[in-house]
């Protein structure tokens, strides 16, 4: 169970002042956050990959420029299991970038993956047959369809010009809701609001396609 962020804008802005933000709510999260982080952003027009074992409020962001889009993850391992950096997210492939939190009982897929959130991504991409909007929906389908109980399953998927978002949970609304805040600038998806701006909640049963 874990805390997940996406963010885009017009205009470029400061990488560290928006992690230092989500690092805020990951660290003060009734859900311990700190086995390990990463994030994706753009850089010119190429995603650029950073994952550390550390808890994210221990890390260094200055070392870190401007974007105008990244996604990024915290990581709170189920019952504290396989605690290595390969199993941070976001996992990536070479057009999207996967972020997961949730728990699932009794998946009945067979797909390749270190971990569950891996397999969920590369198990939704085989339905991709030139319509990733219609993949993603056909996706999450048959994984309800093929689990037993769906404690939550919040996905948020991105690649250079949208975002897909599925919003889904069966227990804790107050940690599994997701929210987002939009205008006419910038468009941020977060596992909690950043700041005391207005935020809209995401409702609970959704797949939505964003193009901001």
């Amino acid at each position: 169970m874990c805390r997940l962020l996406f963010k885009s804008s017009n205009e470029e802005f400061s990488i560290p002042e928006v992690l230092e933000k989500f690092a805020y709510i990951c660290r003060h999260s009734k859900e311990f956050q700190g086995h390990g982080w990463g994030f994706s952003y753009l850089k010119v027009n190429d995603w650029v990959h950073y994952k550390n074992i550390k808890p994210i409020w221990e890390d260094d962001f200055s070392q870190f420029g401007k974007t105008k889009r990244l996604t990024a993850h915290a990581r709170s391992a189920f019952r504290d299991r396989d605690i290595t950096l390969e199993n941070n997210m976001p996992f990536y492939d070479d057009e999207y970038i996967f972020t997961f939190n949730g728990e699932l009982q009794g998946v009945k897929i067979k797909e390749e993956g270190r971990i569950g959130a891996e397999k969920i991504f590369n198990y939704i991409k085989r339905f991709d047959k030139g319509n990733f909007s219609e993949a993603f929906d056909k996706g999450i389908e048959v994984i309800n369809k093929r689990t037993t109980y769906i404690k939550a399953m919040n996905i948020i998927i991105a690649d250079k010009n949208k975002v897909w978002l599925s919003s889904q949970f069966n227990e804790e609304e107050d940690y599994f809701k997701m929210y987002y805040k939009k205008n006419n600038s910038e468009f941020i998806i977060c596992s909690d609001p950043l700041d005391d701006n207005k935020w809209e909640e995401i409702n609970n049963n959704t797949i939505t396609e964003f193009n901001e």
